[in-house]
């Protein structure tokens, strides 16, 4: 999982970047595709031990708002940026030992991103302009890789058919350059990530884990560079106590009862936090994972969007919302932790659970002495707020109860600023900067933004909305964080374009997915639980147009249209729009004409993408209306039509999610005994059946479209 961190973070790594697209390349473009480039300083700075930080606190919070309130003041009427957007992929590089029939993680992250690094220079030393090599950066994990494209796409057509194409390159080139045994697979949760044994290569002892005290987590699975173990010392210690997840364990048939996990080291006395499991931490019946790199060290899939200007930013992050937990359960992936079967399918628990750095106060479980908030949730985990102005935006959607700094909130309201914005602001920074680089404390506010990163960048959401960075062409973005990552590329790139143009749709047809937000938390729990994409239902809007709704939105756009609820024909445009006009008032005046709880229902994953009766035209559809606006070919459509192909059937139960897939891999193993295991033999024939999968060479047509072309026949193109 991406982390972004604390000062020098993503925006001084990617001005280098962007200075280096116009030294060599002026005509590519540069955006904000992967925010945790900010890896690419790593050299930079002394971090803080805690003690020493959080006397700083305050210092970052209010230099930090100074900085973004000189954002603001520059870049607030912006207006025009084009329709720029990008992926971030991550990968665990997987080393397979056939002897023994083990997979494990490689930790070579560092001489494989030096050797990477140097070939992507090589590669681009010659390249024609239009052609930008992919990058690759460190994530949290030793044995992770993050991959973006060398630069973002735009709205254009051919952009939109090259992302397959892309990610397929980024992965082939990667591979190419691994030993001869190692792969890099896109999946979520390593199955075998802290159980007894071997499952890093080379093998490390927990016991040595000085920054977690973990119990079954090494030092070394962790990035080596000294703000990642900082960062992980400074949750444990901020907090005041070992980090806690439970995870509900699937009872199979010989499932003890009660479940009572024998790996865990119940008696080791190394650590003070030692004692935590015994002593209620680790719950019966439940998979116990007690550090942040059981969390950050998951792989996922998101997507950044440069929109118009900032009002179009915040239209698109509040459309969005609830389409996080939506894509989350559509794309569940996770169904194995630390060697055992879970009664979840998704990660967003687990790393909201690792990197919850709030005190006993801050979590309502004791009085308010010392703290100054009663936070309901971690650092890392679901929007708190809607932020547009639009009038659609009705104030009982934020329903959530929402602590924020009140003299941060009065700042920025006498600066200019409006309520909801002010809000989000101030409620982000309830939080303390969790890592401080002694080298800049003391910054000039008028040139950097590293004191607002600090803790905006330690916000981990399912959303983020992002201003500019500071002298760069990037404008206003929105970052979609909630997806898992998927087996294949082709995947990938399904639901990134799906992503894409769902995003088009909302500004362009002035579309309304609001709901209360506390449905959307609920939504979040329920997309989590197993087969939820199949059995679960979700909460969503049942009129979903702002302004007029049309009887049969297919038959309004098919003569081209502006939208589903417009009868104005026009021309149809050769790439994605950007820009769109304010959202109109209804022309009778009237804003509201139902209670909110009357504004939404209860439907199945099929029905919210697929639709539901006369009323509800679904997700996809409002999709396709879009794809008409505009002027594709029959080739170009055909390609787009695949990947929307595997939405609806996702969606409507005809293809399996990678988590259900899976878990019925492992029960139906040979080696299985049906107690919840997965033994390391399990693990070796699945990590070999997910790379096969990749490349084509095993077909499953339960989790694939029988057409699917693997990775051995199409290694991906980035028009060299």
């Amino acid at each position: 999982m991406k982390l972004e961190l604390a000062i020098h973070t993503e925006l001084s790594y990617k001005d280098l970047l962007i200075r280096a697209y116009y030294k060599f390349k002026p005509s590519h473009r540069a955006i904000d595709s992967s925010p945790s480039q900010a890896m690419g300083l790593l050299y930079l700075g002394t971090p803080l031990t805690w003690d020493d930080a959080k006397k700083y606190a305050d210092h970052v919070r209010f230099h930090g708002v100074t900085q973004f309130l000189n954002t603001w003041d520059r870049l607030k009427d912006r207006q025009g940026d084009e329709l720029l957007w990008g992926d971030e992929i991550e990968y665990m590089v997987v080393s397979f030992d056939q002897t023994n029939k083990n997979a494990k993680l490689s930790l070579r992250q560092t001489e494989i991103l030096a050797k990477l690094n140097s070939i992507v220079d090589n590669i681009c030393a010659d390249c024609p302009a239009e052609v930008s090599v992919p990058t690759y950066h460190p994530e949290y994990g030793r044995y992770m890789l993050e991959s973006t494209p060398g630069s973002p796409y735009t709205g254009s057509i051919p952009d939109l058919l090259a992302v397959e194409g892309n990610m397929r390159y980024r992965r082939s080139l990667a591979r190419q350059h691994l030993k001869p045994n190692e792969v890099p697979i896109t999946f979520t949760s390593f199955p075998r990530l802290g159980v007894r044994g071997q499952f890093t290569e080379p093998y490390y002892d927990p016991s040595d884990a000085v920054s977690s005290h973990s119990l079954f987590l090494p030092e070394e699975i962790t990035n080596p560079h000294a703000r990642f173990p900082t960062l992980t010392a400074n949750i444990r210690l901020r907090r005041g106590s070992k980090v806690a997840i439970n995870l509900p364990l699937f009872i199979d048939s010989q499932t003890p009862r009660p479940f009572i996990d024998p790996t865990i080291p119940w008696d080791r006395n190394i650590y003070p936090e030692d004692s935590e499991a015994k002593n209620g931490a680790a719950l019966p019946d439940h998979i116990y994972l007690d550090a942040m790199g059981f969390g950050m060290g998951c792989c996922c899939l998101q997507l950044t969007f440069q929109a118009c200007n900032v009002s179009d930013a915040r239209r698109m992050y509040d459309g969005l919302i609830p389409v996080g937990p939506i894509l989350l359960a559509l794309t569940a992936a996770s169904p194995v932790w630390r060697g055992f079967l879970a009664d979840v399918d998704c990660r967003w628990n687990v790393i909201a659970g690792s990197v919850d750095d709030r005190t006993k106060e801050e979590r309502g479980l004791n009085p308010l002495k010392n703290d100054r908030f009663r936070i309901p949730k971690s650092r890392y985990d679901s929007v708190d707020l809607y932020i547009s102005n639009d009038w659609i935006n009705r104030p009982e959607y934020n329903d959530n109860y929402l602590p924020y700094d009140e003299s941060i909130y009065d700042r920025l309201r006498k600066h200019g600023l409006d309520d909801l914005l002010s809000k989000h602001i101030s409620h982000l920074f309830i939080r303390d900067p969790l890592v401080v680089f002694s080298e800049t404390i003391d910054q000039d506010d008028s040139t950097s933004t590293d004191h607002f990163e600090n803790i905006q960048s330690t916000n981990w959401q399912t959303l983020r909305f992002k201003p500019p960075p500071p002298n760069s062409p990037i404008g206003w973005r929105v970052e979609f964080r909630s997806m898992e990552v998927q087996m294949t590329d082709f995947e990938n790139a399904a639901f990134a374009v799906f992503v894409v143009l769902l995003s088009r749709a909302i500004l362009s047809f002035n579309l309304n997915f609001y709901i209360p937000i506390s449905k959307v938390d609920e939504n979040m729990g329920r997309a989590q639980s197993r087969d939820a994409a199949r059995s679960a239902k979700f909460y969503f809007r049942k009129d979903v147009y702002a302004v007029r709704r049309s009887g049969a939105s297919s038959s309004a756009s098919s003569s081209g249209c502006s939208s589903p609820t417009s009868d104005a024909p026009r021309k149809k445009e050769k790439k994605m729009r950007n820009c769109f006009p304010p959202l109109p008032l209804p022309e009778n005046g009237v804003l509201y004409t139902r209670p909110v709880e009357d504004e939404y229902e209860e439907m199945t994953m099929n029905e919210i993408i697929n639709g539901k009766g006369d009323y509800f035209p679904g997700l996809l559809r409002l999709v396709y209306d879009y794809l008409d606006t505009l002027d594709v070919d029959q080739e170009a459509f055909a390609t787009i039509e695949k990947y929307l192909d595997l939405i609806r059937r996702r969606a409507d139960g005809s293809l399996q999610t990678p988590a259900t897939w899976i878990r019925n891999f492992v029960r139906s193993h040979p080696d299985y005994k049906h107690d919840s295991v997965v033994s390391q033999e399990i693990n070796y024939d699945l990590m070999v059946a997910v790379d096969e999968i990749e490349r084509g060479v095993r077909r499953e047509p339960d989790l694939l479209p029988k057409d699917y072309t693997g990775g051995d026949q199409d290694k991906g193109d980035i028009g060299l």
